[in-house]
Parts: C-alpha cells; sequence; structure tokens
C-alpha cells in the first residue's frame, strides 16, 4: 500500500485545517480512508446508528495504491488532534506534504517546507501514528444508503439555526424537525409542561430533478410536512460543522426515518446521518 500526496495551495491548506480542526472538536479518533479520487473523513458517533462523513480533495498532486487492484483503497485509523497540530506549523508553508510511511509503526508523515530568507529551505516533519484497518471490517466505513427522502429543503443560516437548537435542548433532549415542498421548516420541543416552535419560511427547495432516486419526494404532498424526532444532542454536533463556511446547507428528510443533511464547500462535502426516535 502506498499514499502519497501534496498541497501548494496556501488557500486549500487553510481550507483542510478547518476541516481537521473541525472533526477534533468532534472525536478523539475517526477514521482516513483512501480512495484513488478522493480522501475521506469517516467518524462513527454510534457503531450501526449514524456516520459523520466529510470526503476532501485539495490536493495538487496525489497517488496512492490500495491493497490489490480490486481492493484499491486504504483505511487508517488516526486521533485527528494530531494531524490538526501538526497543521499548525504549516500554516505559512510554501507546501506540505502527506505520505504513508512505516517506521517503528504505521504513520502518516507531514512535512512542511516553510519560507526562509536564506538558500537554505527550512521542513518540518511529524509522525502521526496509525492503524491500518483490515479489509474485513471496511464495509464499516462505507457512506451508508439513503432511502429515497420524502422532502428535501435548504437550511436557513446555520449561526440562527444552531442557537435556536442550543435553546431548545434546555427543554427537552428530542427535537422534532420538519419541513415541506414549499420551503417551510419548523423545530419543535413538545413535552408534557410546554410546546415550542420555530418556523422559518422561503427556504427554498433543492433542484434535485428528475432522476429515479426522487420518486418519492416527487409524489409527496408539497403542503404535508415530512418530519423525524431526533436527539438535540446529535443535531447539535451536526451544527459544529458550520465552522467550515459551506456554500450550501440542505437537509432531507425520510419521514420517521433518518435526517440526512449536508453541508456543501467547494470540493467538499459533509454529512451527517440521524435516525429518528420512537
Amino acid at each position: 500500500m502506498k499514499f502519497r500526496a501534496k498541497m501548494i495551495d496556501l488557500g486549500c491548506l487553510n481550507h483542510f485545517t478547518r476541516v481537521v480542526n473541525t472533526i477534533a472538536k468532534l472525536t478523539k479518533s475517526c477514521v482516513l480512508r483512501l480512495t484513488p479520487d478522493n480522501l475521506y473523513f469517516v467518524l462513527s458517533v454510534a457503531p450501526g446508528v449514524q456516520r459523520f462523513c466529510v470526503s476532501v480533495n485539495f490536493f495538487d498532486e496525489y497517488q496512492m495504491e490500495g491493497l490489490s487492484p480490486e481492493a484499491n483503497e486504504i483505511c487508517l485509523e488516526v486521533a485527528p488532534e494530531n494531524i490538526s497540530r501538526a497543521l499548525k506549523t504549516a500554516q505559512n508553508a510554501k507546501a506540505v506534504k502527506v505520505k504513508l510511511t512505516k517506521k517503528h509503526c504505521p504513520c502518516l508523515t507531514l512535512s512542511a517546507e516553510l519560507p526562509s530568507l536564506s538558500s537554505i529551505s527550512r521542513v518540518v516533519t511529524h509522525d502521526i501514528p496509525v492503524e491500518v484497518i483490515p479489509r474485513r471490517l471496511w464495509h464499516e466505513f462505507k457512506e451508508p444508503t439513503v432511502p429515497d427522502f420524502d422532502v428535501s429543503i435548504y437550511l436557513p443560516p446555520l449561526k440562527t439555526m444552531k442557537n435556536v437548537v442550543d435553546r431548545m435542548k434546555n427543554l427537552s433532549n428530542i427535537l422534532v424537525l420538519e419541513a415541506n415542498l414549499g420551503g417551510e421548516m419548523n423545530l419543535k420541543i413538545e413535552t408534557d409542561l410546554v410546546s415550542v416552535t420555530t418556523h422559518f419560511k422561503d427556504l427554498g427547495n433543492p433542484p434535485w430533478g428528475d432522476s429515479a432516486s426522487q420518486s418519492r419526494s416527487q409524489s409527496w404532498d408539497p403542503e404535508a410536512m415530512a418530519h423525524a424526532r431526533v436527539d438535540v444532542r446529535k443535531l447539535q454536533q451536526f451544527l459544529i460543522g458550520q465552522q467550515i463556511n459551506p456554500s450550501k446547507a440542505m437537509c432531507n428528510i425520510v419521514h420517521n426515518r433518518i435526517v440526512h443533511l449536508i453541508l456543501l464547500q467547494e470540493d467538499m462535502s459533509l454529512q451527517y446521518f440521524i435516525p429518528a426516535v420512537a
């Protein structure tokens, strides 16, 4: 197995650093999945329940050889905090190289070429320990298959949404998220003592087109609300992703089954799958 990549563009480096910093705040350990076309961070928030995925492609050069031509990918377990610390020394780097190496243990070796006033270049190198995940476990880190959704809607400003959710958490551990095909979304708390609803209007609905995967959405009554009861804490975890300054934020709802949240920013997508609770 081989992996080697290089970043030269400072904007890509800064963006990649923000992504890693966000992940480091969410988990102490994650899986780094390398394929010929993309690099994925996969966070198993609760095994078999939901998964938080980030895919990025910020590299000017990217080469990898997987386990075999038939299984052409690499899965590594890594502490994102270690990558975050290494990247702190590379903020003004002329170039950053990342490669998979074998030293005292398997490592991701990150080398940052720093600016210098002399003709002698300065290179800072970090060896980040990783654990190679065997092929028999790879299926656990594939993006889950999402059923055809009933409603897809753009999210309101994430900062506003986060403020609302943070306040609602003080009232209940369960929140009802509902939306329709008319651009309306509600966040609701319902308990024996109190009922609170925040309404958002004119959000718009993504133009997914006529693909077969949207057959349920096309048959859904535009005025009807698709809803799901979700754990407030899991929704809060997703909203931390606002730090990446997404260009678009969307929500797909499978009625009473799952909420699929998506943040898009250039060559990166961040997804969070929250199952409905009874």
